[in-house]
C-alpha cells in the first residue's frame, strides 16, 4: 500500500493569467487529498487571491527568490517540511530545478523535472491548451484517471468561492440602486505593444455602452492611468480604478460585472474566471488555442488589434449583454 500523502506543495509561480487558468488543477489537487495540508508556493501578488481560495491551507511567496541566500533559505525550508508530493505546476527549468537541489531524496514530484518520480511524458504537452495540459499532468500523476485532455474539454477556473469569501457591504437605506457595469481591461504588457487594442477604440466602445444605460469601470495597473484618463475623456463618469485594486478585488468585480472587454492579459483572464461574460482581443502574438480563457468568453482574433473595428466589438458585447 502506498504511503498516506499528508503533506501536499503546490508550485506555481508566473503571470496571473497561467496563475488564473492553473486554478482548475488546484481544485483537483484539493479534492483528491481532501485531508491532506496544502501549501501553495507562490509569489507576492498572488497571495491574497490564494489565501481567500478554498484549496490551499497556507501560502508562501519567496518562489521566486532574488538571491542565493533566499534560494538557500527556501530550499532548506522544503527540505525540512517533507513533503509527501509535490505538484509542480510551473515545469519550467526554475522549478526543474528545484527537484534537483532536492536530491537524494527528493519528494514524490509530479511534473516534468529529469528523474521525477511523478513524470507528464510525451511532447503532446506542447500542444495543449494550458488547462488540457495540466489535466493531463494530473491523470499522469494518478488523481484524476478520467480527466478530459481533448481540446475544449477540460473545465474552466471557477471563481464562484470569490464571493462567499468576501463580505458584502450592508446597503444604504433610500440609495439607488447600483447600475450595471462594463469593465474595460486596455492595457497588457508594457513590451507586448502588439497584444493591445488602441486606446482610442477603447473609448469608443466606452462610449457606446455609456449610451445604452451602463456604467464604465477600467481596470489595470498603475502604469496603465494615462490610458484610463483617455477613456474618461470620451465618456465622462466612467471609473478609474487603475492601480487601486489587488486580484482578489478584480475577482470580485468580474463576478458582479454584466461584461468585461479586454486584451490578452492577465486580469482578463480572471475577470472571466469570475464569471463576467468576457470579450477577449487576441493578435498573432498570442493563440487562444493554448492559453485562452475558458467560460462565458468570445474570442475575437484579428492579426493585427490595431485594424480589428470597433464596430466588431460592440457587435460583440451587445451579444453578451443581458436582454
Amino acid at each position: 500500500m502506498s504511503k498516506e500523502i499528508k503533506k501536499v506543495l503546490v508550485i506555481k509561480l508566473g503571470a496571473l493569467g497561467d496563475f488564473v487558468l492553473a486554478l482548475a488543477a488546484m481544485k483537483k489537487i484539493r479534492e483528491a487529498h481532501p485531508r491532506a495540508k496544502i501549501t501553495l508556493l507562490t509569489t507576492p501578488p498572488f497571495e491574497a487571491l490564494a489565501k481567500l481560495s478554498p484549496y490551499f491551507n497556507s501560502v508562501e511567496t519567496d518562489g521566486r527568490p532574488s538571491d542565493f541566500g533566499d534560494l538557500t533559505a527556501m530550499l532548506g525550508r522544503l527540505r525540512k517540511a517533507r513533503y509527501d508530493r509535490v505538484y509542480d505546476l510551473q515545469t519550467n527549468s526554475r522549478t526543474n530545478w528545484y527537484f534537483q537541489a532536492l536530491r537524494p531524496f527528493p519528494p514524490q514530484w509530479s511534473g516534468i523535472a529529469a528523474g521525477c518520480s511523478l513524470p507528464q511524458r510525451g511532447k503532446a504537452r506542447y500542444h495543449m491548451h494550458t488547462l488540457e495540459r495540466q489535466a493531463d499532468q494530473l491523470k499522469q500523476a494518478g488523481i484524476w484517471p478520467d480527466a478530459p485532455t481533448e481540446p475544449g474539454g477540460a473545465p474552466a477556473p471557477d471563481l464562484s468561492w470569490i464571493l462567499r469569501r468576501t463580505k458584502e457591504p450592508r446597503p444604504v437605506a433610500g440609495a439607488p440602486a447600483p447600475r450595471p457595469y462594463v469593465l474595460l481591461v486596455p492595457g497588457g504588457s508594457a513590451h507586448r505593444p502588439e497584444k493591445r487594442w488602441p486606446t482610442e477604440s477603447y473609448a469608443q466602445l466606452a462610449a457606446l455602452l455609456k449610451a445604452r444605460g451602463l456604467d464604465i469601470v477600467i481596470i489595470g495597473g498603475p502604469q496603465e492611468s494615462a490610458m484610463a484618463r483617455q477613456i474618461q475623456k470620451a465618456v465622462g463618469q466612467a471609473r478609474d480604478l487603475t492601480g487601486r485594486t489587488d486580484f482578489a478585488q478584480l475577482a470580485v468585480l468580474g463576478a458582479k460585472a454584466v461584461l468585461a472587454v479586454g486584451n490578452d492579459t492577465g486580469p482578463t483572464h480572471l475577470l472571466a474566471a469570475a464569471g463576467a461574460p468576457t470579450i477577449a482581443l487576441f493578435s498573432d502574438a498570442s493563440d487562444p488555442e493554448l492559453c485562452g480563457p475558458r467560460g462565458h468568453v468570445a474570442v475575437i482574433r484579428s492579426p493585427d488589434l490595431k485594424a480589428l473595428p470597433v464596430s466588431t466589438v460592440a457587435s460583440a458585447a451587445i451579444s453578451l449583454l443581458p436582454h
